[in-house]
């Protein structure tokens, strides 16, 4: 059994950052700053406009949303803190089940694992 977060580094992650650099390159930011404010290097940044890297998870409109909103305020300079605003975004694939429906935690349908993570944070 992989743990949650095991996957979030694989696959969610990466997903997060493919859809927010795809996103910020439709803005015109050149993908040498886009790697800057991601804190990633220009080649992870080509690899993930060219599908190479991060391509493994299909996210639903909701969250789709919410990255295109978060590249938004990068452009305008509104993000404080992209860490956290990157970790909303894996929260809401926790709780919505994307991750769950990657099948690589090894556990059957009916685990709460991830909720029950979120629900301890309070």
């Amino acid at each position: 059994m992989k743990a949650p977060c095991e996957v979030i580094v694989w696959d969610v992650l990466p997903g997060i950052r493919a859809e927010l650099a795809e996103e910020l390159v439709k803005t015109g930011l050149p993908q040498k700053e886009i790697s800057i404010i991601l804190g990633i290097t220009p080649a992870a940044v080509s690899q993930y406009v060219s599908k190479k890297r991060g391509y493994k998870i299909e996210f639903q409109d909701a969250v789709k949303e919410d990255i295109k909103r978060l590249a938004s305020d990068i452009v305008q300079g509104g993000v404080d803190n992209l860490s956290l605003r990157i970790c909303e975004i894996c929260m809401k694939l926790r709780i919505d089940r994307t991750v769950c429906k990657l099948d690589k935690c090894g556990v059957d349908e009916d685990c709460n694992f991830c909720l029950s993570l979120i629900s301890s944070r309070v």
